[in-house]
């Protein structure tokens, strides 16, 4: 048995991703794993949480090579896991994604495979992409700061309170719930008055949305901020002003990535920092997880980490 020029892989699986479809897979992913020779050793979940803690686990004791096996929420965790307060909690930190469960749209971004099987041809070798993080400082529920980091997009008002309200549907409505959630959230999401400063841009005035790229896409395959290059030490912020009704009709062009240019979406780019404050307490997400409420603030991390391609 051979390993990675990186060493043995740590793979942290979320087996009831994809409505427990990913714990179908795994026998699979193990023979492809051992047909590769790579060496491996293999860690479930079985909570929220619970892939931050094996990951952290894994680095403290000397892993370099994770492996998440899951959708973006999984990847959020890893990610979380690998994170310390000032950085990395090593040197040289690879990630490997295997995408399975409801969906994992980073992938997208680097071209990579959408299923577990062909997904584990790009674990051997030695190419790796220095991947942007976003080190995200929010408000908690009992309104204390907290932080957290952010892989591929983040964002405060309409979506976040969309992805809040699919957190409370039955688990049977899979990626459509979020549809679901969003046309009973619709609704009830008053424009807000927002000051977004991205280093020394800002625009002020009405918003539902406040997206914060470091990849490209979310929402199943939307290409929501396509100016995004996680490599690129810079985070592209798109404001969407309203009308609400922008809402309905924006969303084939943001599939395809065509709303922007737009006249209603502001555009900032931060090498450095995003403030997002508001007239009220806005959701914060990043990666489909929900954190908390603004005032929040998005802090470039460069070439956090190793993304494996």
């Amino acid at each position: 048995m051979t390993t990675s020029p990186f060493g043995p892989l740590t793979v942290i699986v979320n087996p009831h991703a994809g409505r427990g479809r990913v714990a179908e897979e795994v026998p699979e992913l193990e023979r492809q794993l051992r047909a590769k020779g790579l060496q491996y050793t293999l860690r479930f979940t079985e909570g929220p949480g619970d892939a931050t803690r094996l990951a952290r686990e894994a680095v403290l004791a000397g892993a370099r090579f994770l492996v998440a096996v899951g959708g973006d929420g999984t990847v959020h965790e890893v990610v979380n896991g690998m994170m310390g307060e000032e950085g990395p909690l090593a040197e040289g930190l690879v990630l490997g994604v295997v995408a399975a469960g409801s969906g994992c749209d980073l992938v997208r971004t680097f071209g990579l495979p959408g299923d577990a099987t062909r997904a584990c041809h790009h674990l051997v070798g030695d190419s790796v992409y220095p991947m942007d993080l976003m080190r995200i400082t929010y408000r908690g529920g009992d309104g204390a700061e907290r932080t957290r980091y952010g892989v591929n997009v983040a964002e405060a008002g309409l979506g976040a309170a969309v992805a809040a309200r699919a957190e409370h549907l039955p688990r049977f409505f899979g990626r459509s719930r979020y549809f679901v959630a969003f046309w009973l959230t619709l609704p009830r999401f008053p424009l807000a008055r927002v000051r977004v400063r991205a280093d020394r841009r800002a625009y002020e005035g009405p918003a539902f949305l406040v997206v914060v790229g470091n990849c490209q896409f979310y929402g199943a395959g939307m290409r929501v901020s396509p100016r995004s290059y996680p490599g690129d030490g810079v985070l592209d912020v798109l404001v969407f002003k309203g009308p609400r009704s922008d809402a309905f009709t924006m969303i084939p062009r943001i599939y395809r990535g065509e709303h922007v240019p737009h006249p209603h979406v502001a555009e900032l780019r931060a090498k450095v920092a995003v403030q997002v404050e508001a007239d009220r307490a806005l959701p914060v997400e990043a990666d489909g997880e929900v954190l908390g409420t603004t005032p929040a603030v998005f802090q470039v991390v460069p070439r956090a980490i190793l993304m494996k391609v």
